[in-house]
């Protein structure tokens, strides 16, 4: 198989290819906030959730899930939750990602024994990882941000989704404005004082276009060895 092709003369390697691709993906992309009712086809569904849990996570602990909504009540329930939003009344499937912030002091077994049968890992790697992520995750818990770490590694994987969602032609929006407590309760995860709303997401074809609103100067947001400079 070639890892290149031709094109307007010359050879286009298969990383060049891609990164234009993800780069189109990436400045295309747009938060839609209304949607057609055309569901979306289980399993497109899957692969994205799929490609969302690929997503790295402090440890490989994957403290994050993603519940998926599609029933009337739910995505009704989840709209009391945002406030009567448009977004979860239209959209055919809402995802809500959980960040997990008691999960390095769960067993996580499965997770250091797939790395090691996979070869990703020593076996020793993998026998230290249980104690070294307590240690690690002893400071932050004593300091109170044990929700942050795990709400960031959720924050990633909605990352993900959103520019396979793009790429499979489908809108998504990340959503502000939501009572946690309702939403937990929407989900089933109220009481949980372990399980924390990362991010609401509606995801569905789109029936509006929306064009980009633009982006600060470069100047004002990227900057070399320290801000400001």
């Amino acid at each position: 198989m070639s890892d290149s092709s031709t094109s307007k003369g010359r050879i286009v390697t298969t990383a060049e290819a891609d990164h234009s691709t993800v780069a189109r993906l990436i400045r295309t992309r747009r938060s839609v906030r209304h949607y057609r009712p055309d569901p979306v086809p289980a399993p497109l569904l899957r692969e994205l959730t799929d490609l969302a849990l690929e997503a790295p996570s402090s440890f490989n602990l994957q403290a994050r899930s993603i519940v998926v909504v599609t029933g009337e009540e739910g995505r009704q329930a989840l709209t009391r939750a945002t406030g009567g939003q448009p977004h979860p009344q239209e959209a055919p499937v809402m995802l809500v990602f959980v960040a997990e912030s008691a999960a390095w002091r769960e067993d996580r077994g499965d997770i250091w024994e797939t790395a090691r049968d996979s070869g990703a890992w020593s076996g020793r790697f993998a026998a230290a990882s249980p104690d070294d992520a307590r240690a690690f995750y002893e400071d932050p818990s004593r300091r109170g941000l044990e929700r942050e770490y795990a709400v960031k590694d959720a924050m990633i994987a909605a990352s993900f989704l959103m520019v396979a969602a793009e790429a499979a032609g489908l809108a998504t929006s990340p959503m502000n404005g939501w009572d946690e407590e309702q939403v937990k309760k929407a989900v089933g995860v109220d009481g949980r004082d372990d399980l924390h709303i990362a991010l609401l997401m509606p995801l569905g074809y789109p029936s509006e276009t929306r064009l980009h609103p633009g982006r600060r100067d470069r100047a004002l947001t990227c900057f070399n060895e320290s801000y400001g400079r």
